[in-house]
């Protein structure tokens, strides 16, 4: 164990983003796998247009800008709050030896489950044809656990530690955005692996999704702050409403950093 989270440690430290192959076992796997199948005509299913930010156009800046670099989203999630009372999804998510052991692996303490009801552990989906592009996440971290792999497609791409709180470097944003692909890492999550993932500071996007079967990814999420939630904009883009906790609390933000 203490040399599985020293490997976590290192890789984050490196590159942003850590995997654990096989974390989940079989038989839980398989309880999800149907499970997210029950919940599939609940999915909040979003078209959008959006920048890496999910903030609104702002023509103040040249059109080049990555704040004004938009691109067509197509994915739905099934929402934190309507998981089954016995989900092992949630089961894990409320695990203390858990939230310990991610919080060995991405060397912060203390860390917190998310406080948003909506976002902070559910399933993302994708079918035929979908795409999420690039993007930041308005948490630190992010933990995902691949429940099921798309025929083809579905490839996690990462530009590791691209910003920090100091630094937006919107030059080198852009020229990923335009195609440049010199700070790209492209990673095949496996069913049952666990990826950890700085998505507050790193660009990432998932490719295109091909064929019949659809992918689907559990997103159990923590944070540095106790508090913060999604701004309610971003929460009506991702999961179709938001709650008066996103308005409660929108003014409470992890860092000065475009979101």
């Amino acid at each position: 164990t203490k040399e599985l989270i020293t490997r976590c440690n290192e890789e984050l430290e490196d590159v942003g983003c850590a995997v654990i192959r096989n974390f989940i076992k079989p038989e839980s796997l398989l309880r999800m796998q149907k499970e997210a199948t029950r919940k599939i005509k609940d999915v909040y299913w979003s078209e959008d247009s959006h920048n890496p930010y999910m903030t609104n156009d702002d023509p103040s800046f040249p059109t080049d800008h990555p704040k004004r670099f938009f691109e067509r989203r197509e994915s739905g999630y099934i929402n934190s709050d309507i998981l089954d009372e016995d989900s092992d999804l949630n089961a894990i998510y409320d695990s203390q030896i858990m939230l310990d052991f991610i919080s060995a692996c991405i060397n912060i303490s203390p860390l917190y489950c998310w406080a948003d009801p909506l976002g902070n552990h559910p399933y993302s989906v994708m079918d035929d044809g979908h795409y999420f592009p690039w993007h930041f996440d308005g948490n630190d971290f992010t933990v995902s656990i691949l429940v099921q792999e798309s025929d083809e497609g579905g490839l996690f791409e990462y530009a590791p530690n691209i910003r920090n709180k100091q630094d937006e470097n919107f030059n080198d944003i852009a020229k990923i955005l335009h195609g440049d692909r010199q700070n790209v890492c492209s990673l095949r999550l496996r069913p049952g692996d666990m990826q950890l993932f700085k998505g507050r500071y790193s660009l990432h996007r998932v490719t295109r999704v091909k064929g019949a079967k659809r992918r689907i990814i559990a997103l159990p999420t923590y944070a540095t702050n106790p508090y913060t939630v999604n701004k309610p904009g971003r929460a009506k883009r991702l999961y179709g409403r938001a709650l008066p906790i996103h308005y409660e609390r929108e003014s409470i933000r992890p860092d000065q950093l475009t979101e």
